[in-house]
Formats: structure tokens, C-alpha cells, sequence
């Protein structure tokens, strides 16, 4: 069987860069990568886990727990992650917690009974399951999330900008009456998107009153329970911002059903991207987050982490994309 030392020969570098470059470590400069990788794969070179697992007293296993698994943003985040775990040896067990503070306590329970080399997790906002994973020397990176009272790596996008770009283009397209169906009040990511929204409307002076808020719970269900409780009110909205894009089908479904025309009746924009957005009809104009990338950003981190488990918590933030299409351009 092929060594680290024999893949270093084969790359011509030495075995300390074949071992950053196994970790994920983006510290290696490309070229390198490069030649370590096809090294590699011409001596279907396998790191030796039996070893591995006796210097970390650990597996070659890292735990993922994400809040929804039917959502199809947490797809491609996972791919990343995926991506680059197998490159550094080791595999990836899903959990999926439902949004659900218990289920994912139990989630973290078996990840340090099993003794899992790392964890990634989208946490529904509770600090006291991601430091018991600190607590342990469990290493740990928290994505889409951020996690307040938790010092930990976190890999997250500007959610405040990107809902400030979709309701300024609702703005700028002619709406007035713009509602914003934001998530869980405790999660992060619908507050940073409530505020993004709220800003967007105090800079073209105008107000943001509470009755056009909805606070749901990034389903389906709720988005559309949501958009029929903005319409039953007095004053309906002429346009609708939803902050994740399961609400975003929901709310139009619930449009839909009322026969309001979109965009004419009412403007819509959904943050997340959805694969067949721009298959419906009206198509959907959605603020797109970098998922793979997110998933990729944060399966690096957490291979620096174990590598350097010492090292100062560190925060990376992506930047999201406006896509403009049909539902938010008002003839």
C-alpha cells in the first residue's frame, strides 16, 4: 500500500504539505494541491484510518445537523461539504433536526458518544448544544448561523444586505405596501433578514409597521399560512418579501389560490434560490445564497480546526446574489 511518504515523493513536496492538503487546509498554494491530488489518484493512495482513529481517539466520521433536509438549500450546502471530506479522508453522516432544540440536542448527545472527528451544524439557535461540542474538544462550525454565546467557527452570508437588495428593487419596481414573512424569531438568519428588509424601507422613507410583518417557520405551510393572514387584513400588501424560499412557494401558492395576478397584483421576492425558479410561471426573482460554497467555506474551516485546535474562532462572510425575474417586475 502507498505511503504519505511515497505520495510526497510522487508530488515532489514534502509530507507535511501532503497532510495539509488531506485536511482540507487552504493555507497550500494551488499548484500544490494539484500535484498532491494527482499523486493520489495514481497510487490510489488511502490514508491508513486505523492509525488515524488511535492519534485522534476519534473516527474518520464528521456529523452534519441541518434544520430541514426536505429544503433544497441544504442540498448543495451539504455537497460542498461532502466535497471536502472525502479530499481529506474522512465521511459524512447527515441529521436532520426539524428545527427542533430537543432533537438536536440528541443529534450532538450521539455525536460524542460516537466520538465523531468534527460536527458542522445549522443550529436552531440554542448556544448550549454547540458549547457542550466545544466543552468536549469536539471541533465544530457553525453554517448558515450564527450562534450567539457560542465562541465557535462560523461560516455565514450578509443575510441583511440581501434582503436590503430585494426590497429596495420592490421599491424601485413601483410596490408600496412591501410585507416581509420572516422565520423564527429566535433564528438568526429572520432576524438579520427582517432587518435588512426594515432598513431598505426607513432609507426611502418609508414606514415599516408591524401589521405588514408575518414571523413563520421557513415551511411551505407556514409561508402560505402567512401570505393569507397579510390578505385577510384591512389593508392588504401590494408586494411580499419572503425570507426563505419554501415560505416564497408557499406565499405564491397562496396568491395563486386567490387569483391575484403576480406581478401586476401583487410583487414577489424570495430569499434563497429554488432550482426550478426560473421554470415557473411568472418565473421567481429570488436573492441566491453561494450553498455549495457555504458548504465548502465551512468543511475547510472545520479541517483547520482539528488540525489547529488551538487556534482563534474565526467568521466568514459570503455575499448573495439578486436574481431578478418576472414576479417582481411590475408592467
Amino acid at each position: 500500500m502507498a505511503t504519505i511518504y511515497d505520495v510526497a515523493q510522487r508530488a515532489q513536496v514534502s509530507p507535511a504539505t501532503v497532510s495539509r492538503v488531506l485536511n482540507g487546509r487552504a493555507s497550500v498554494d494551488p499548484d500544490m494541491v494539484v500535484r498532491v491530488q494527482d499523486a493520489v489518484r495514481e497510487l490510489n493512495y488511502r490514508p491508513n484510518s486505523v492509525a488515524r482513529n488511535l492519534r485522534r481517539s476519534r473516527t474518520t466520521l464528521w456529523t452534519v445537523i441541518i434544520s430541514d433536509v426536505g429544503n433544497p438549500f441544504f442540498t448543495a450546502m451539504v455537497r460542498g461539504v461532502e466535497d471536502v471530506a472525502q479530499r481529506a479522508g474522512y465521511s459524512v453522516v447527515l441529521c436532520n433536526s426539524d428545527e427542533d432544540p430537543a432533537k438536536e440536542a440528541q443529534y450532538v448527545t450521539a455525536a460524542l458518544q460516537d466520538q465523531m472527528a468534527g460536527v458542522i451544524i445549522s443550529s436552531s439557535g440554542h448556544a448550549a448544544n454547540v458549547n457542550r461540542l466545544i466543552e468536549a474538544g469536539t471541533p465544530v462550525v457553525a453554517i448558515d448561523r450564527q450562534i450567539s454565546g457560542a465562541n465557535v467557527d462560523s461560516v455565514l452570508v450578509d443575510n441583511e444586505h440581501g434582503a436590503h437588495m430585494a426590497t429596495a428593487h420592490l421599491l424601485d419596481r413601483g410596490y408600496r405596501r412591501i410585507a416581509c414573512i420572516t422565520g423564527p424569531r429566535k433564528v438568526s438568519t429572520a432576524a438579520q433578514r427582517l432587518r435588512g428588509y426594515q432598513q431598505a424601507l426607513r432609507e426611502q422613507g418609508f414606514a415599516t409597521p408591524a401589521a405588514l410583518v408575518r414571523y413563520s417557520d421557513y415551511r411551505e405551510e407556514g409561508g402560505y399560512a402567512a401570505m393569507a393572514s397579510l390578505l385577510d387584513a384591512g389593508d392588504p400588501p401590494d408586494a411580499v418579501f419572503a425570507a426563505n424560499n419554501l415560505m416564497t412557494v408557499g406565499a405564491v401558492e397562496c396568491v395563486v389560490d386567490r387569483g391575484i395576478a403576480v406581478p401586476a397584483g401583487m410583487g414577489v421576492i424570495g430569499f434563497d434560490d429554488i432550482p426550478w425558479a426560473h421554470l415557473v410561471r411568472p418565473s421567481l426573482s429570488t436573492v441566491s445564497q453561494p450553498t455549495y460554497e457555504l458548504g465548502r467555506t465551512a468543511a475547510m474551516l472545520l479541517a483547520e480546526r482539528i488540525t489547529e485546535p488551538d487556534r482563534p474562532a474565526s467568521t466568514v462572510t459570503l455575499q448573495t446574489t439578486l436574481k431578478v425575474r418576472e414576479s417582481s417586475l411590475r408592467p
